[in-house]
């Protein structure tokens, strides 16, 4: 549209300002930026709380999966399995552990790594749990073994126990049957001029006490050198002992007792005689005496005289 002046004129009309539409313009676009930005922040924020709530997540994890690892070494080690990895495993959680309590800021490329390690844990877990499993089998089957293996030794253990007690019995048998015996046991009274008196015998008539005997043939018994003993037994069950007359002590059902005499001999199993004199330093009281003879310990004969 064109103006027309009163002359006659054409002139062209003039444009409306265009400053106005520059102002909305760049106040919409900071408006935008500023929107953008907020957005851009809170996006940034929300990311970092979700970091750190993984972050901590692992961390639960990690403490979980080191006890259930103190757990498999304890189970693994008692049933003799190698636990050189779990230790290292264990080792390696500690370190995690200690670095992400010293980590504030979480991200990205932590999280990937913890997620990694975390399932790698997990799966060596697993394969422990098979292998403890494989474990027990095997120490089931070493404990069938060994029970049968015990039981067959306490079988043989009883075998031997009684193979002992059979030859101890044998032994003792044999100890029995070695055994001397006196044989023809003859007490004799021997008065001060030498006339010889048999069974009941008065005191003037008893100067010296003459004991022999033969010893009875044996050809389980050795032939060794013996130490055969007397004993001459009062009414009080006293035995006669003095010392000066060659009377001693010897060892019997171990208690220590008295012999009234004795001789040193060689056993040669021919039934050889032994005659054995005691002469009494003072009277016999009158009564019943018994005369027993020892060797080795073990009674070989007795035999009882009077004494009027």
């Amino acid at each position: 549209m064109v103006d027309k002046d009163p002359k006659g004129k054409v002139e062209p009309v003039k444009s409306k300002s265009k400053r106005p539409v520059l102002f909305i313009v760049l106040g919409v676009i900071a408006i935008l930026l500023i929107v953008k930005v907020v957005l851009d922040y809170r996006e940034k924020q929300v990311l970092q709380e979700f970091y750190q709530t993984e972050m901590e997540a692992a961390q639960v994890k990690l403490d979980d999966i080191n006890e259930e690892l103190t757990l498999k070494i304890a189970q693994i080690d008692s049933l003799g399995g190698n636990i050189d990895d779990l230790v290292i495993a264990q080792e390696q959680i500690t370190e995690e552990r200690d670095q992400l309590q010293r980590t504030r800021t979480a991200n990205r490329q932590l999280i990937s790594r913890l997620r990694r390690k975390t399932d790698g844990y997990e799966e060596l877990l697993r394969e422990k749990d098979k292998e403890i499993k494989k474990l027990k089998e095997v120490n089931e089957v070493l404990a069938s073994e060994n029970t049968d293996l015990k039981v067959e030794a306490n079988q043989l253990n009883r075998s031997i126990e009684e193979l002992n007690v059979d030859k101890k019995k044998l032994e003792d048998k044999v100890t029995v049957a070695s055994h001397l015996k006196a044989e023809e046991i003859q007490i004799v009274a021997i008065s001060k001029s030498g006339k010889e008196r048999v069974g009941s015998f008065r005191n003037k008539q008893l100067a010296k006490l003459k004991v022999t005997f033969k010893i009875g043939v044996n050809e389980v018994a050795p032939l060794e050198a013996k130490e055969i003993m007397i004993r001459v037994i009062d009414e009080n069950d006293q035995v006669i002992f003095d010392v000066n007359r060659g009377s001693g002590s010897f060892i019997l059902d171990g208690k220590e007792t008295f012999y009234t005499t004795s001789q040193d001999i060689l056993f040669d199993n021919t039934g050889q005689e032994l005659s054995f004199l005691y002469e009494k330093n003072s009277s016999y009281d009158p009564g019943t005496y018994k005369m027993e003879v020892f060797t080795d310990g073990y009674l070989m004969g007795a035999a009882i005289f009077t004494v009027k």
